[in-house]
């Protein structure tokens, strides 16, 4: 029995969602909350983890590694949110992103965008926001 990792999942119904019902459909209620040159800032807890996607390229951060590391990104709207695919250090990076109340649970903070990121075996969750749609509550000191 296989087990298909939700994060796969949400990637996939992204893609197919972005994909029209045929060729002579065109698509409809393409995700436009979030701009196609707007920098998006993603980031979790348990493991801590960052990442400022802009349009083409990506910087994640880890308390490891404070500079980050970059790559070249591809950025794609669905129905129901944003996909972003590459490679980082050699491993597939897929993130989707979804609007949804999302709470980092570590500040009183809410913030406008769900992200499930797949680098590699790894599974992420965490929040975004973007500086058109920041997250709402307590300023960073």
């Amino acid at each position: 029995m296989s087990c298909i990792k939700p994060s796969i999942v949400a990637v996939a119904a992204l893609c197919l969602a972005s994909c029209g019902a045929g060729n002579d459909e065109p698509m409809q209620n393409s995700f436009d909350a979030i701009g196609p040159n707007e920098t998006i800032y993603l980031g979790g807890t348990e493991p801590f983890w960052s990442m400022e996607v802009s349009a083409d390229s990506l910087t994640y951060i880890t308390p490891e590694d404070l500079t980050g590391q970059q790559t070249a990104v591809t950025r794609f709207a669905g129905n129901g949110g944003l996909g972003v695919n590459g490679t980082l250090g050699g491993e597939p990076l897929n993130i989707a992103v979804t609007p949804g109340d999302c709470s980092d649970g570590m500040s009183d903070r809410t913030y406008p965008f769900t992200a499930t990121v797949e680098l590699g075996d790894e599974a992420l969750t965490g929040c975004g926001h973007t500086s058109s749609t920041p997250y709402t509550g307590e300023e960073t000191l």
